[in-house]
């Protein structure tokens, strides 16, 4: 050890012994001690607070808590005026702290604070100070500010490089939020799950709040709310584009950031979680003493009736209570050391995420929290699948991702979860966390490449155009080993963390300042082009330009195999003024603008999306559930995929090395794998998809016999308008002008 380490360590274990000192300098009073009530031994199981029938038909609540290292577990109760109760749990079972409290009904605001040594040197942070969440707790009832009294050390102790390890004596409970205890007697009976096949799926990523806060059909006392998802005109809205899913943002409950606190700001995704059974608190309208839970259920049974299935977004890779300087909420005080990845020196964390910790999944408590948590959302909330953040950091053994790890491998084998929809971000921060193509064949992932090469063809950056025909047709280059299907790739252009798509084609860098960070956050790889204008403009002719690039980026993306992501206003034309990471931005920035939709642009762009999704919908060439063979099936020299020059040729090896802006996609309907549900081969039409990304127009020669001897156009990208009757038909040999920047699909007719 350094010199100057042995002195930190020195004046850290100081510090650490010096509770007295540290308890003078906050100002600490010990008040009296609050009463007691008397506890029976309950059971160890289920985990968190479970309202029940006890011996000689008492009613009341059993509280299980696994706290590995502690050495006492106090359960704290609260009245309606904020009066604390304590219960010693006495019984300890394979340790798990457990008791059942008479008479505690459903509504009961609870914490619990555990006692063990102070020594954050060895990872140990137990301070029974701190009031502690439930991490089974099923609702959560008030919001977490950061004052100095939730965090385990003296935040501001004079020696900030040993501030960690000084312990705080402050009471936290007045300054944090409950748990609540909720009864839960729904059987879901009724509800009618959509089970919508991946193949068939179409994904529309939204944010509850966002979503709903302006929409005017929606009552002003719902919006921002799951009631208000729920309200019949969010519904409808979905139903008319079609989309399949909704993938929410994070619903688990969350808390925000100081540093954002500190700037009048707050967490608007929620990619911050601390409590992975509850639904966040302030998206409900009913109340927050355990109303929020049937909110969320009859959200998702209106959600159901429509046909549309629920995803969320889910972050177990790391919670809000941040690094060695965070607060110390739920976790961190409960067992520090068995919950989070620490490093060599125990007082640092692991950080694979870049937000301060990472959750030790290979820890079977750990792991038992996860996967608890996810069987409760989908047997208990009735969700259909989740999308898991930086779903790599999951994956991780001891520190190298592992795709046959402990995580993966209890997915795999559980009942419940292996028969819903898991979709990985298939990447960390950490060192080997890049992993797409990766993930085992149960899984679905994000694909990324896809984005970054359509962005790129559209912009007209591609040296050439091999990555584009992978990723038009499916990834095979990524996901066809296995077992894995085309559908393993989830393709976007945007999400969430990024330029919107109206964005995409108005702004090249991005614009943050409204984020307080000096525009220094987002990131500068937006491989956007503005058309030749950087932000708004009244120049009819750019804006003419970029409605006519949201057309093709969306036609792309629809007509493309795998399954397709949206993001909610995208077919809208929504806009974050150039904002490329508006997670704190919980404002008409983020919010989707429902007065878009009075402007004829913006309502053509919603038609032609909705049109596309209706046509994927009815034609199964374009949702293949096998990768394509690129071979004759036939004599006749057909194959389910062929790919064509501006001439008119097939292209050569030669042809995919050179530089181009046209591509030709021939998608037969002929040689669609697989059988129906009566075990009929499946036919369908078969389509040519024109792509041309260059600035000018150019000639292409419609492709003859076997691929056809005539085409009806079905989508022309060049019009602001698309008409719903048969389009124009060629003959097969003909040479059309392809306009500038536009993508033409036509059907093989006759």
């Amino acid at each position: 050890m350094s010199s100057a380490a042995e002195q930190e360590a020195v004046a850290g274990r100081q510090a650490t012994g010096n509770g007295r000192q540290a308890a003078a300098v906050n100002g600490a009073r010990r008040a009296a001690p609050p009463p007691t009530v008397p506890a029976w031994p309950g059971a160890p199981t289920p985990l968190g607070a479970r309202f029940r029938v006890g011996p000689d038909g008492v009613a009341g609540t059993n509280f299980a808590l696994w706290a590995g290292g502690a050495e006492g577990v106090e359960l704290c109760l609260f009245d309606e005026s904020g009066k604390e109760s304590r219960v010693r749990l006495a019984e300890l079972t394979h340790e798990i702290w457990h008791g059942f409290v008479p008479g505690v009904l459903p509504g009961q605001r609870y914490g619990y604070r555990v006692h063990g040594r102070w020594d954050p040197w060895t990872g140990a942070r137990w301070n029974p100070a701190k009031l502690l969440l439930d991490p089974y707790a099923r609702a959560v009832d008030g919001d977490f500010g950061l004052p100095p009294e939730v965090y385990g050390h003296v935040r501001d102790w004079p020696q900030q490089h040993v501030a960690d390890t000084v312990r705080d004596d402050r009471d936290s409970a007045p300054h944090v939020p409950k748990g609540v205890v909720v009864h839960d007697d729904d059987d879901w009976a009724d509800d009618r799950r959509p089970k919508t096949p991946w193949a068939d799926s179409v994904i529309y990523e939204l944010h509850v709040k966002g979503f709903t806060q302006l929409h005017p059909g929606i009552p002003e006392e719902l919006r921002g709310t799951y009631a208000g998802l729920a309200h019949p005109a969010a519904i409808e809205h979905l139903v008319k584009l079609g989309v399949t899913a909704v993938e929410l943002l994070p619903v688990h409950q969350f808390a925000h950031e100081d540093h954002l606190l500190r700037r009048g700001l707050r967490n608007y995704w929620g990619y911050n979680s601390i409590g992975y059974f509850a639904p966040h608190a302030a998206y409900a309208a009913s109340g927050t003493r355990g109303q929020q839970v049937g909110e969320f259920k009859r959200m998702v049974r209106a959600l159901h009736a429509a046909g549309i299935e629920v995803v969320l977004d889910v972050v177990y890779n790391h919670t809000a209570e941040a690094g060695e300087l965070g607060p110390a909420l739920s976790l961190k005080g409960i067992d520090n050391r068995g919950y989070y990845r620490l490093q060599d020196d125990a007082r640092r964390y692991a950080d694979y995420t870049g937000c301060g910790n990472t959750l030790h999944v290979v820890q079977p408590q750990v792991l038992r929290l996860i996967t608890d948590s996810l069987r409760y959302w989908v047997t208990e909330m009735g969700v259909d699948g989740f999308r898991f953040d930086l779903a790599a950091a999951l994956a991780r053994s001891m520190h190298d991702v592992d795709m046959l790890s402990p995580f993966l491998a209890v997915i795999a084998q559980d009942p419940v979860l292996r028969r819903v929809k898991l979709i990985a971000e298939p990447w960390d921060v950490g060192s080997g966390g890049y992993q797409v193509g990766a993930f085992p064949p149960l899984w679905t992932e994000w694909n990324d490449r896809y984005r970054n090469a359509v962005r790129d063809f559209w912009r007209h950056a591609l040296p050439d155009v091999r990555e584009m025909g992978y990723r038009l047709s499916g990834s095979s280059d990524l996901y066809a080993w296995g077992g894995r299907r085309p559908y393993a790739s989830v393709n976007f252009i945007t999400a969430h963390d990024g330029f919107t798509l109206r964005d995409l084609v108005s702004y090249e860098r991005k614009h943050n300042e409204a984020n307080g960070e000096g525009n220094r956050d987002g990131t500068d790889d937006n491989r956007a082009w503005n058309g030749g204008t950087e932000g708004e403009t009244d120049d009819g002719d750019v804006r003419a330009l970029r409605r006519r690039q949201l057309r093709n980026l969306l036609t792309t993306l629809l007509l493309s195999t795998g399954v397709p992501m949206l993001v909610a206003g995208d077919e809208l034309g929504r806009t974050q003024r150039g904002n490329n990471n508006a997670y704190c931005q919980d404002n008409e920035i983020s919010w989707l603008d429902w007065g878009l939709l009075e402007d004829p642009g913006w309502q053509a762009l919603f038609a032609l999306t909705s049109r596309l999704i209706a046509l994927r919908h009815r034609h199964p060439v374009l949702r293949r559930r096998a990768f394509f063979s690129g071979r004759a099936q036939t004599a006749d020299g057909l194959r389910d995929l062929a790919w064509f020059t501006s001439r008119g040729t097939e292209m050569t090896e030669q042809d995919w090395y050179a530089p181009a802006a046209t591509l030709g996609m021939y998608l037969s309907g002929r040689d669609i794998p697989g059988r129906d549900e009566r075990g009929e081969q499946i036919l369908d039409d078969s389509f040519l998809a024109v792509l041309h990304a260059g600035e000018g127009p150019v000639d292409f020669t419609l492709p003859g016999p076997p691929w056809a001897e005539r085409y009806e156009v079905v989508v022309d990208t060049s019009r602001e308008e698309q008409g719903e009757a048969p389009g124009v038909e060629h003959r097969a040999g003909t040479e059309i002008t392809m306009p500038a920047r536009a993508v033409l699909l036509l059907r093989v007719a006759g």
